[in-house]
């Protein structure tokens, strides 16, 4: 009777993990061709057209060009076919790792909001790399600990292995090497100690191949480091996108971690910090403890320090989101042995898990009314049948329109009037074309983009009509409509006009 009952609660814990996957798939499959490219996909789709050896991130990409490319296109779905896989392949693994961690029903937890995550939804249907380097980061720190901690050969060889995999897929998984250090220095670092340990052999050996490691991170991934930046500081705004107000030192990494905080929900944060302090404050699980925390911690510390120097996304934060699930699962798992009157015990961790999921609710159900992205195509085609022969065209995500508008070339819009203006009166003076055409991000927030900077509204409304706008409305706070304004060249203001002849030269 006593050795079935474990059997027959594993039983039904792999059930559940079963139906999660499944659950997982079904949300991550979900209209994943339907959505149009955004931005950073089109760099996908450029560097899977052949092997990207040389690219500081190939493995996504040599994926996409052996696996994908001789069976599938690669459009819309081809490309985001193995970031879903991927997504859908880390709920078993995230469950098999947590289980070891944190126990069965901690990890049931975990994988449940993992499951119903909408970032883990949305990094499963973007075409990039990050749904990779998400699964990769939940297994290589952890089989690395187990085979420092436990001295397990096969452990350290996984982590080496799926380490090596995961900075291949993006550089910034490395970070988490930085988590280790900073377990291992308060773990070990103590007097005495280390001197008995560094008379076993076993250790010997660990230590060289760690510094082994450490010298090949340095030499691949600090002139990385300053070459990301130089490009920064000699094409400054040069991206894809046009770019919301410029904040204060300070304030800029404050808004850079509340974004973060929203992307994964301030239940779910808050969560996972209740469930990995009480870790810290125990002796027997005060390692697990500091690793979870120097594993999440200190890539966020490193990204945020970094921001002060150079422009970095949320997307770099990656790498440490799968220990927020486990201390959110750890903590659920511990409102079971909570003292209270609520009867029965289940009952307070599934008015927690409501609270987490319903945080995420609005958002998860919006991934699948527009996937998180501007509706270029559909621009494109409305704009199709619009166009007259040299008209020219300025936008937000200016590759992502040009894909979908071949043979027309497409300028980046910038909140610098004077291309647009310069465009707008040399068509007045050829008579080559009927005007300007502006595609921008309609205003959603005080933090999103907007046309305020550097006069271009004031500009837009001066010279040109708005002519549509396109978009599907969402349940959260992240509108995406796209406005079409045309600026014809014969309506181009004296002033305006003025302005262009300076500036040509006429």
């Amino acid at each position: 009777m006593s050795s079935a009952g474990p059997g027959r609660r594993q039983a039904t814990a792999t059930l559940l993990v079963v139906g999660l996957t499944i659950l997982g798939a079904a949300l991550r499959f979900w209209h994943l061709g339907t959505w149009n490219f955004q931005a950073t996909e089109i760099f996908t789709l450029r560097d899977s057209g052949g092997p990207q050896f040389g690219n500081p991130r190939p493995l996504g990409y040599l994926l996409n060009y052996f696996l994908v490319r001789p069976f599938l296109p690669l459009d819309e779905f081809g490309l985001r076919l193995l970031p879903a896989v991927f997504g859908v392949l880390a709920i078993p693994v995230f469950y098999i790792v947590c289980r070891r961690l944190l126990g069965t029903r901690a990890a049931l937890f975990g994988t449940l909001l993992l499951t119903l995550s909408p970032l883990h939804v949305s990094y499963s249907q973007l075409a990039r790399y990050w749904s990779l380097v998400f699964l990769l980061s939940v297994v290589y720190p952890f089989a690395l600990y187990w085979g420092i901690r436990e001295r397990n050969r096969g452990a350290l060889v996984l982590g080496l292995i799926t380490g090596v995999l995961a900075v291949l897929a993006h550089p910034v998984s490395v970070l988490l090497v930085g988590g280790l250090g900073v377990w291992f220095l308060v773990m070990y670092l103590r007097p005495g100690y280390v001197s008995d340990l560094w008379s076993q052999r076993g250790v010997k050996l660990t230590a060289f191949v760690l510094v082994i490691i450490l010298g090949a991170i340095a030499v691949r991934f600090v002139p990385m480091l300053q070459g990301w930046i130089s490009e920064h500081d000699r094409h400054p705004g040069s991206g894809q996108f046009l770019l919301g107000p410029r904040m204060a030192l300070g304030l800029k990494q404050l808004v850079y971690l509340v974004a973060f905080v929203e992307s994964l929900t301030l239940v779910l944060v808050l969560s996972a910090a209740a469930g990995i302090y009480p870790l810290l404050k125990q002796k027997s699980d005060r390692s697990l403890g500091v690793l979870l925390a120097s594993v999440a911690l200190f890539p966020i510390a490193f990204i945020t320090l970094l921001s002060v120097r150079t422009p970095v996304s949320t997307y770099y934060l990656l790498p440490a989101v799968p220990v927020f699930f486990m201390g959110a699962g750890a903590f659920l798992d511990r409102l079971f042995d909570v003292d209270g009157k609520l009867r029965p015990r289940w009952l307070l961790p599934a008015i927690v898990v409501a609270g987490i999921l319903a945080s995420g609710g609005p958002t998860l159900i919006s991934e699948h009314l527009n996937g998180r992205r501007y509706d270029f195509r559909g621009v494109a085609q409305w704009m199709d049948g619009q166009l007259a022969a040299g008209d020219v065209v300025f936008s937000d995500q200016p590759m992502v329109l040009a894909h979908y508008l071949p043979g027309t070339k497409v300028q980046p819009l910038r909140h610098n009037t004077r291309p647009i203006t310069q465009s707008l009166g040399a068509l007045r003076q050829s008579g080559t074309g009927e005007g300007v055409w502006i595609v921008a991000p309609a205003p959603a927030h005080a933090f999103r983009t907007n046309l305020k900077q550097g006069g271009l509204a004031t500009w837009i409304y001066q010279n040109c009509q708005l002519q549509n706008t396109v978009g599907v409305g969402r349940l959260d706070f992240r509108e995406q409509y796209l406005q079409v304004y045309h600026c014809p060249a014969a309506g181009l203001t004296d002033r305006a006009h003025h302005d262009s002849s300076q500036l040509t030269g006429n």
